[in-house]
């Protein structure tokens, strides 16, 4: 087998599994535990996994974000059921910004329910569901592709960002803690900043699981948001700290 089907290979089984074995993977495809061992350094200096005591995981931490495909598989129920919520903020007519991430890629294929719209977005999925939905006009961000992200980042992403305005903006985040939600990529930073700075309004929704976590990079503070919406009640101490801010939080399917 060649090294690079190898290689995506172990991706396909990180994907299915979110964890794969050393031992494992050297028995599936017949080599050294020396040569899985290169591809797991190599994959994880790609981004693209990250090694754990004997074997390797595509789980998030604070210095990974999971692979797009990964996490569409996960929580769908209450994707949906954030993106619903999302939905019900936009009005026929708007221009609105989704960001990459599985949940906004969701609200994409919601969104022809309230055309006609204007759909300015850097995800891919987002992009794929909107090319030919009727009374749709999409705004494709062009930039540098990320197959983890799925989605198009960089200094082309953020210079188009920065010339566009928009009625409101949907983003996700991965982790959440006390008034500030974070990111593991700068890039992805970056772009989600460009799509608050570029919109009247701007909504972030997040699982109640991302809130009390932390990652690399300070993304933004919640008071920059006009709503979060999540999809169970929040705890007493992780709600507390918005409400302080003044920021709405929407529990999907149950109102405020």
């Amino acid at each position: 087998m060649k090294l690079e089907n190898r290689r995506q290979q172990i991706i396909d089984l990180l994907i299915e599994q979110g964890t794969v074995g050393l031992d494992d993977l050297a028995a599936r495809f017949g080599v050294s535990k020396m040569t899985i061992h290169r591809d797991l350094d190599d994959l994880e200096g790609a981004g693209m996994l990250r090694k754990v005591r004997g074997g390797a995981s595509i789980e998030t931490s604070l210095q990974f974000e999971s692979d797009f495909r990964y996490r569409a598989r996960r929580d769908t129920e209450a994707k949906r059921r954030l993106a619903r919520a999302a939905l019900e903020m936009v009005e026929p007519g708007m221009t609105v910004l989704v960001n990459d991430g599985t949940t906004a890629s969701v609200l994409a294929e919601m969104l022809p329910e309230k055309r006609p719209l204007t759909v300015i977005t850097n995800n891919l999925a987002a992009i794929e569901a909107l090319t030919d939905a009727p009374g749709i006009t999409l705004l494709a961000l062009g930039g540098t592709y990320s197959r983890k992200f799925n989605g198009f980042f960089g200094i082309v992403t953020e210079e188009a960002l920065g010339r566009l305005r928009a009625d409101i903006a949907f983003l996700s985040t991965p982790a959440i803690s006390g008034t500030v939600c974070y990111h593991m990529d700068q890039e992805v930073v970056r772009s989600k900043r460009g799509m608050i700075d570029g919109a009247a309004r701007a909504v972030l929704l997040a699982e109640r699981r991302k809130f009390g976590r932390t990652a690399l990079h300070r993304l933004s503070d919640l008071g920059r948001f006009d709503t979060v919406i999540t999809d169970a009640p929040l705890a007493p101490d992780q709600a507390a700290p918005l409400i302080d801010a003044k920021v709405r939080i929407v529990v999907a399917g149950n109102g405020e």
